[in-house]
């Protein structure tokens, strides 16, 4: 991961993009690839979603923009000097003790387990409506 984020911070140096890389403009171009990510998904079914790799055209734009999105993550990280991987460890201990297995949650059906109690019981589109952002699972 470092060696790749050396080569990101290389790369815009030689091409003196530098001043162009706050974080701002990379949280910015971040999420428009995001979006570009999304927009292969857009108006598949969940079948053919879950079978998007199998389409070799598909499968190399999936590649594409997951690159992108990871490029503009290292970034970003490089300019507000985060951590990824410390982040996302911290992050996913936060979530272990504030969303606890437990007996009853062992025991739900597969698509259900891992959806918060304050999610399960809400219609799917409300399960991830909430004005507090730092309440949401990874």
């Amino acid at each position: 991961m470092e060696a790749l984020r050396q080569r990101l911070v290389d790369f815009a140096a030689a091409r003196r993009w530098e001043p162009f890389h706050t974080p701002k403009n990379l949280a910015a171009a971040l999420s428009v690839e995001a979006g570009e990510l999304l927009e292969i998904f857009q108006w598949l079914t969940p079948e053919q979603a879950a079978a998007v790799m199998s389409d070799p055209e598909r499968a190399h734009r999936v590649r594409d923009e997951v690159a992108d999105v990871l490029a503009y993550l290292l970034q970003f990280c490089t300019a507000v000097g985060v951590d990824p991987l410390e982040a996302l460890a911290a992050k996913i201990e936060r979530n272990e003790h504030r969303f606890p297995v437990s007996v009853d949650t062992a025991d739900a059906p597969e698509d259900t387990a891992d959806v918060p109690e304050e999610a399960a019981d809400a219609p799917e589109e409300a399960a991830f409506v909430n004005s507090d952002v730092d309440d949401q699972p990874l």
